[in-house]
């Protein structure tokens, strides 16, 4: 199935007024969705940055406990390393019995 569209020729072709007005209001309507999509960015951007700096304010206590918390952790793995002076070094050397091996 096909559909055709039969359309009678156009009587009056676009003038050279005309063609510049639709132009211009082409290049109108793209500067103003340019501008508008910058500004959109922008708003976006900005509230990124609120919602940022205001997780980073909130946080600011639980970052200072894991901070100490870690401190803390590794001056207790300092004083046990330090308390525990005792190295163990050595080789082993099996002997294995010629009657055991099969």
């Amino acid at each position: 199935m096909q559909i055709r569209f039969n359309l009678p020729p156009n009587p009056n072709p676009p003038s050279p007024l005309r063609k510049l007005a639709g132009l211009l209001v082409t290049v109108v309507v793209a500067i103003v969705a340019l501008m508008f999509s910058a500004v959109f960015f922008a708003v976006i951007a900005v509230l990124g940055l609120i919602a940022w700096a205001y997780l980073w304010w909130k946080t600011r206590e639980v970052r200072k406990q894991m901070r100490d918390l870690a401190e803390q952790r590794q001056s207790v793995m300092r004083e046990q390393s330090a308390s525990n002076d005792e190295v163990f070094e050595g080789e082993v050397i099996r002997v294995v019995d010629p009657k055991e091996v099969k």
